[in-house]
């Protein structure tokens, strides 16, 4: 099979988000909990817009044959002083199951070094869930040069804050 990388435009919302959909099923399904609300609807306007305002960028693999997408990574600009600058953050990668462990994966990720490189990124961060489920996609991700870096990703959820009464902002924030 022969596929190729394309830069995704806002108009390839719909099936980024198809996928994104697949991505998360399946982690549900692997880790027995349902975690994450999927919205297709939602998540396509989401990604049409973060594409359009430059804010989210979607490297897409597809089948050079059938033209059908196989697989995409996904990344967003951070800034952390500890990083000494910008760097990338890979949010979403998913590659359909009939298609992995054929190179796409692998092909994906040199684009995205590229793509971080142009921008002058000092880093790509990704984030696996720390459990036995997720042991393949660590492997994977160490054979194309990631390290450990420590941590866990964590989260609070500010959605379901809206009404408590909230703290006034630090010396310098604006609300």
């Amino acid at each position: 099979m022969q596929f190729r990388i394309d830069h995704a435009q806002p108009a390839d919302a719909p099936i980024i988000a198809q996928m994104v959909g697949e991505l998360l099923r399946e982690i549900m399904a692997a880790i027995g909990t349902s975690v994450f609300g999927i919205h297709q609807e939602e998540t396509e306007v989401r990604a049409q817009s973060w594409m359009t305002d430059g804010k989210y960028s979607v490297l897409l693999a597809r089948d050079v044959d059938r033209g059908e997408p196989i697989g995409f990574l996904a990344l967003y600009e951070c800034y952390a002083l500890y990083t000494e600058g910008a760097f990338g953050t890979i949010p979403e990668f998913y590659i359909r199951p009939a298609h992995r462990s054929k190179g796409v994966g692998a092909a994906l990720l040199k684009e995205a070094r590229r793509f971080g490189q142009s921008r002058q990124w000092r880093r790509l961060e990704v984030t696996t869930p720390p459990l036995p489920q997720f042991d393949r996609t660590l492997d994977f991700y160490q054979r194309q040069g990631f390290s450990i870096s420590g941590g866990r990703k964590l989260k609070v959820d500010l959605s379901q804050e809206t009404g408590k009464s909230a703290s006034p902002p630090a010396k310098g924030l604006s609300q």
